[in-house]
C-alpha cells in the first residue's frame, strides 16, 4: 500500500504527540501537518492536501464536527476520522452526518489504530468493535422494514447486518462461506441501492432499520 498522508487536528499537544507516535510505527502513514483547531484544519488542508485527517471533536473555536462538514464540502476526497475520548453515540451519528468516514477512541491499542486506518485507506473499514457493541446495547431498533419495501435481497440484508456488527470483508466471507470478491460485489450493490457512500454509513443505516440479522 502506498504512503497515506495524514494530518492530525487536536487542541491537546500531548494528544497530537501520542497519535503521531502511533502512526510513526506504521510505514503506511506519513504525518504531514498538525493543527489545534477547526480553523487550522481548513487552512492546513489547502496547503498540504492530506489523504486522511484525524480530527478531535471538541476544540476551542470551530469544533471538529463543523470543520469536518466544511472540509467535506470543499475536499470531498479527503477521509476524516474523528478521534475522541467520548463514546457518546450522539457524537458518532453527528460525525457521520457531517461526512466523517470513521470514529476512533483514543484509548484503543495502537494495533487497532493501524488495522482500522489501513482499512479506511482502502475503503473497507468496519466500525470499531467497541463502538459497534456499544451501539447495539444502547440503540433501540426502529422496527424491521417490510421485505416487500426493502430494495435489498435476503443475502444483502444478512451481509449488511454483519457489517453493522463490525466484521471485515474477510470475516464476512469466512462466516458466510463465500469469497471476499463476492462480499465486495454484494457491498457495491448495497451501496448503490441505498445511495450510500461507505461502510460506516451502511452500519448506521442498518441500526436505524433494525436489520441486525446474520448472527
Amino acid at each position: 500500500m502506498s504512503t497515506f498522508r495524514v494530518m492530525i487536528i487536536d487542541d491537546s499537544e500531548m494528544a497530537r504527540e501520542g497519535i503521531r507516535m502511533i502512526l510513526e510505527d506504521d510505514p503506511a502513514f506519513e504525518v504531514v501537518a498538525e493543527g489545534s483547531s477547526g480553523e487550522e484544519a481548513l487552512k492546513l488542508s489547502e496547503i498540504w492536501m492530506p489523504d486522511l485527517i484525524l480530527m478531535d471533536i471538541q476544540m476551542p473555536g470551530m469544533g471538529g464536527l463543523e470543520a469536518t462538514k466544511r472540509l467535506k464540502e470543499k475536499y470531498p476526497y479527503v477521509k476524516v476520522v474523528m478521534v475522541t475520548v467520548s463514546d457518546d453515540i450522539a457524537h458518532l451519528f453527528d460525525a457521520l452526518k457531517k461526512g466523517a468516514q470513521g470514529y476512533l477512541l483514543k484509548n484503543l491499542k495502537p494495533e487497532a489504530w493501524h488495522e482500522y486506518l489501513r482499512a479506511i485507506a482502502v475503503d473497507e473499514a468496519p466500525m470499531t468493535r467497541e463502538l459497534a457493541f456499544r451501539i447495539l446495547k444502547e440503540l433501540s431498533p426502529m422496527g424491521t422494514e417490510d421485505d416487500q419495501m426493502s430494495p435489498l435481497t435476503a443475502r444483502e440484508r444478512e451481509i449488511l447486518g454483519l457489517v453493522a456488527k463490525g466484521l471485515s470483508n474477510r470475516e464476512i466471507s469466512s462466516q458466510l462461506e463465500i469469497s471476499e470478491h463476492t462480499v465486495k460485489n454484494h457491498l457495491k450493490n448495497i451501496l448503490q441501492k441505498l445511495h450510500l457512500e461507505n461502510r460506516v454509513q451502511l452500519a448506521r443505516y442498518a441500526y436505524e432499520q433494525g436489520w441486525m440479522g446474520g448472527r
